[in-house]
């Protein structure tokens, strides 16, 4: 351990003034040493102080491209959630044209959150067509499928359409954590989730449909 004197630190100050004194590992100020720099209101530093400026530093640099690395994570999800609309429309096509469609109209939506996030636009208003299990007072809330997806539904005869239809729908409830590892409870988050709430909701909505008709499948 080396010590350094009052003595010291005076000898070294008229060679060259400083406002600034570096301990080096296994340097310690002696009490008249200490009380000399706080006289003269020169700040110390050691090396442990060193290193956890440099490591505040470093939290600094990369607090901000972490986040943009998460909010491109999130910007590329819905992008690839479009390209499976996309697809999945496609396919649907051929066989009925109306529910092509309205995969269509969910997958412009997605668009919409995905230039939300890339702050090219703002959410827009979804349009609630209740139900008996979905209504203005749930219609933006997570309130889990209608029904579970199971083997039974492979034996109907539109298994294929509401297979797809519950791939979307599984696709679209990953966007929520990822928003929620960047936002929190950030009012952007928020709006982030309920609009895809009620893009799952609607779709929902659509798989009951293709499975019972006009009539609602929830289970209330």
């Amino acid at each position: 351990m080396k010590f350094i004197t009052e003595e010291y630190l005076r000898t070294l100050y008229k060679k060259e003034p400083f406002s600034i004194y570096k301990l080096n590992h296994g340097e310690r100020l002696t009490p008249g040493a200490s009380q000399y720099l706080s006289d003269k209101r020169i700040k110390r530093l050691d090396d442990v102080s060193c290193n956890n400026d440099k490591v505040d530093e470093k939290n600094k640099s990369q607090t901000l491209p972490n986040k943009e690395r998460e909010i491109k994570k999130l910007y590329c999800k819905l992008k690839s959630i479009e390209a499976l609309f996309l697809v999945t429309s496609s396919e649907f096509i051929k066989e009925d044209v109306i529910l092509a469609q309205s995969i269509i109209a969910l997958k412009k939506r997605i668009s919409n959150v995905r230039n939300f996030v890339d702050g090219k636009s703002t959410i827009e208003d979804s349009i609630c067509k209740e139900c008996k299990g979905i209504d203005l007072n749930n219609f933006y809330d997570d309130i889990d499928d209608c029904f579970e997806i199971t083997e039974f539904h492979m034996q109907l005869e539109k298994s294929n359409q509401i297979l797809k239809l519950n791939v979307l729908r599984c696709a679209l409830r990953e966007i929520e954590p990822i928003v929620f590892e960047i936002y929190g409870d950030d009012n952007m988050g928020e709006k982030i989730i309920k609009d895809v709430n009620s893009i799952i909701n609607l779709l929902s909505q659509i798989i009951c449909s293709t499975i019972g008709g006009e009539k609602c499948q929830r289970k209330v």
